[in-house]
């Protein structure tokens, strides 16, 4: 282990001001996990027998960033890997920091390890908010070792983290707390008298408990702080017993905060799982995925559009109607606004989930596409082209061309491909829907034009 360094003298006042600020923190700072016994969930990272717990309990630490979801416990497993491994610990946040204060950490680590042959671990919160240069910054001094870095992020490392830092830390996923862990970090605070709740002699009601956990979302500071603020809401009755209904949780907490990030990763997930869900018909998912996103604050012109997108991508001409739907539910969110739109999405998702399913039309535009970028751009046949003037006469524009509506059917055969692509062939109809009728009626028109080449033969 590391040599810890020796702590300055200090004198009364601030001795007593340290302990008035615990005693005054937030009931989730006070309840933090001072070791891996109190720590709870994570046991994929920190299990007696996994990887990290035992990189860490041997001192032989690398620099890492801890992704997952808020109130996961990636700042409190900051604070333990510092704690087991005898090193300073000095936080800053993204958010107010700069590289000023990355350079004043640096010259004060390396004084450190000189002095005191002491590591210190540099824990970065919402690294995901530092620019490339401050991210740049960081770089050489966990490269050779004048500090180990330890970021945290609530977003994707793969897109938020430069690649030369992040080729240089091991990522370690965190997943949200279930709610039976969240249950027994708030029973843990009711009875902890020393940095919780024991003293006030608390009841929690069942129901009232269950739907706190739940409600927390996997963020154990939600439920711990909605927990304190109730304590004090209520007071104590004759027998210094604060009772806590279900009533007085549902009236602290007032509205689920929905994890959600309209320019980060959890945006994209969530619009995939909708999309995903549209494609395989579960309309249930569909709304499921669509209400999500609705109340977690999404500008409900951006699903509409991904709607507007769907309907041709995975629908298309087994049912030309969703197309329809779909534009009809965007003039609907734009005519009446929300909340009042989300029916009409609701609707419009529903539709989408249980119509036929084809891509064949984005098939067919996609090998167009291919067509259009790497086969010469042949000039359009004669017989296509409308003579405007009488030199476009001259020319032979529009000779030979056949108007459809004057033959039987309204259909007669021609080539309307130019001569390389002529037998080319890109919309394939499915079996699905509307494109069964399609399918037999361009087989029909197909044997038309096969007749009529063999009679031209």
């Amino acid at each position: 282990m590391r040599k810890k360094a020796d702590s300055p003298k200090k004198d009364l006042f601030d001795l007593r001001w340290e302990q008035e600020l615990k005693h005054e923190a937030p009931l989730a700072a006070r309840m933090r996990p001072q070791n891996f016994d109190e720590f709870v969930g994570q046991e994929h990272l920190v299990g007696k027998d996994r990887a990290l717990r035992k990189s860490i309990e041997t001192d032989q630490l690398p620099s890492m960033i801890l992704w997952g979801p808020p109130g996961s416990g990636k700042t409190t497993l900051a604070h333990i890997i510092a704690n087991v491994t005898k090193s300073h610990f000095t936080p800053i946040s993204a958010v107010s920091a700069g590289v000023a204060d990355l350079r004043r950490v640096v010259d004060e680590a390396k004084e450190r390890r000189g002095m005191h042959q002491q590591r210190t671990i540099l824990f970065v919160d919402e690294i995901h908010r530092f620019n490339k240069s401050q991210q740049d910054a960081i770089l050489p001094y966990a490269e050779d070792g004048t500090i180990t870095f330890i970021g945290a992020t609530t977003e994707n490392p793969s897109f938020e983290v430069i690649s030369p830092l992040l080729s240089r830390c091991r990522v370690f996923t965190l997943n949200p707390l279930s709610d039976e862990q969240v249950r027994l970090l708030v029973e843990r605070a009711l009875k902890d008298k020393e940095r919780g709740l024991g003293n006030l002699k608390i009841e929690l009601a069942e129901d009232a408990l269950k739907f706190l956990a739940v409600m927390a979302n996997g963020d154990v500071r939600v439920a711990l702080n909605a927990l304190e603020m109730a304590a004090f809401a209520i007071p104590p009755d004759t027998e210094g017993k604060r009772n806590i209904a279900l009533s007085i949780i549902e009236d602290v907490i007032q509205h689920r905060a929905l994890l959600y990030d309209k320019s980060g990763e959890e945006h994209y997930n969530l619009i995939s799982a909708l999309h995903k869900s549209l494609r395989g018909s579960d309309p249930d998912a569909a709304l499921y995925w669509l209400g999500r996103m609705l109340e977690a604050g999404e500008d409900p012109l951006y699903i509409v559009r991904r709607l507007v997108r769907f309907a041709s991508e995975d629908i298309g001409m087994a049912d030309p109607q969703a197309l329809v739907v779909a534009v009809a539910a965007q003039q609907a969110v734009h005519f009446i606004g929300m909340p009042e739109g989300n029916l009409a999405l609701a609707e419009a998702v529903v539709y989408l989930a249980t119509a036929p399913k084809s891509n064949s039309v984005y098939a067919a535009y996609s090998k167009v596409q291919q067509d259009v970028q790497q086969t010469r751009n042949e000039p359009v046949p004669l017989h296509l082209r409308n003579p405007v003037t009488q030199l476009m006469k001259k020319e032979g524009y529009g000779k030979g061309y056949k108007y459809a509506h004057d033959y039987a059917g309204h259909f007669v055969p021609q080539q309307n491909l130019p001569d390389t692509l002529k037998n080319k062939r890109y919309y394939i109809p499915s079996d699905q829907g509307q494109e069964k009728k399609i399918d037999e009626r361009l087989k029909e028109w197909r044997k038309g034009k096969k007749g009529a080449s063999d009679t031209d033969e």
